[in-house]
């Protein structure tokens, strides 16, 4: 019986797919696993158990990713599982930076005691003039699944696509519309386009990367979309920027003090996956992965070891997270030849600091081997599945 903690209420659609040999809920202890969405791991106490965390969204901000990768946990997202979702809020908000839409429901709703609204609101409209997206350059920054989504919609509502992103999967490559133009870096997506969106990670080299310099490159009257992470852009930077007018608009789905109530700025509270659709994606794929790790050992969609997948073909898989380093493979493959024990299939992927081995077997390995292959230098765990 497999132990799986919710740190969130997670959608039925998902939590449908564990069978009797699951037991889930928000009150176990001493689980094997961990499924959340939005909760802070970040002090929460690990118990020697727990083998995996699976997100049900893209981002990890809320776990404590390397701290996990020390205790060989395995952490999952869900890549794509919302790109939808994002995807159709970004549309919305493309068009809202466009046509003074909010503001001008904001003023008609000053009119609700005007006997002559109907005049009056005809005679205002003026002041609330936009222009259309057809024919406009759109920038995209990174076509992993949002991007590729969002970039092949603008091309379709008659937009001038322009995309970039130096890591792009050939996943998204495959994805993406052969009428999107590749800029050659994001400067040229600065200096070209009319409306720029924003879809990459927060990592230490994407933190702040929208800040004066790069504004100072855009167009005048620019408009900016960002539905990735709200610490991409620097907010002192681009309050500057939006009241000199260098920026003509900011839409953000990510809510930050300075930034309410400001001209020009429109601040959503962090709906991009706020659908039911996305939430019952994510926890499907959550669910899934954890399934496929616990029972089969194998990996996809982790943020902090690789991918790896062996179909089950023996008796016993001994599943070994470690850290990367040389000849760990030669002696566990040792080990085995002296004690008579033949490795049937074996599979080893790295990534950065850390790899993963599945080792399939149709021998009985004995706990006091185990425990020799553990004790090794670089073996952070061992885990056997019959």
């Amino acid at each position: 019986m497999y132990k799986v903690k919710l740190m969130n209420k997670i959608s039925s659609v998902g939590l449908d797919y564990f069978n009797e040999d699951y037991e889930y809920g928000e009150t176990l202890e001493n689980e094997d696993a961990i499924l959340l969405r939005s909760a802070s791991l970040h002090e929460y106490e690990f118990t020697k158990n727990v083998k995996a965390i699976a997100r049900a969204g893209a981002g990890v901000n809320n776990i404590p990713v390397e701290k996990c990768s020390e205790k060989g946990i395995v952490v999952f997202n869900t890549p794509g599982a919302n790109a939808n979702a994002v995807k159709e809020l970004v549309l919305c908000a493309l068009f809202l930076s466009s046509r003074k839409i909010v503001e001008s429901i904001e003023w008609v709703n000053t009119l609700k005691d005007d006997e002559n609204v109907g005049k009056t609101a005809e005679k205002g409209k003026s002041n609330f003039v936009g222009p259309e997206i057809e024919g406009k350059k759109l920038g995209v920054i990174g076509l992993g699944a949002i991007g590729v989504l969002v970039a092949n919609a603008a091309n379709k509502l008659g937009m001038e696509v322009y995309g970039y992103d130096p890591f792009m999967s050939v996943n998204s490559a495959w994805a993406l519309s052969k009428h999107v133009r590749q800029a050659k870096d994001m400067d040229e997506i600065f200096k070209t386009c009319d409306y720029i969106t924003v879809h990459v990670p927060s990592t230490k080299d994407t933190k702040g990367m929208l800040n004066k310099e790069k504004f100072a490159l855009m167009k005048d009257g620019a408009r900016l979309l960002n539905f990735a992470r709200g610490d991409l852009v620097v907010n002192e930077d681009l309050l500057e920027a939006v009241e000199s007018g260098k920026l003509s608009k900011y839409i953000t789905d990510f809510a930050s003090q300075e930034l309410i109530g400001k001209d020009n700025i429109i601040v959503l509270p962090h709906l991009g996956a706020s659908t039911p659709e996305s939430e019952d994606n994510c926890a499907k794929m959550a669910v899934q992965e954890l399934k496929d790790f616990l029972e089969n050992g194998n990996i996809k969609n982790s943020v902090n070891f690789p991918a790896v997948n062996q179909p089950r073909e023996s008796k016993v898989r001994l599943c070994i997270t470690n850290k990367n380093m040389p000849n760990i493979l030669a002696r566990i493959s040792k080990l085995f030849a002296d004690h008579n024990l033949n490795i049937e299939n074996m599979v080893n992927r790295s990534r950065g600091d850390y790899a993963y081995t599945l080792i399939d077997t149709n021998d009985d390995v004995r706990q006091d081997i185990i425990e020799r292959i553990e004790a090794a230098e670089g073996i952070i765990n061992v885990r056997v599945i019959k």
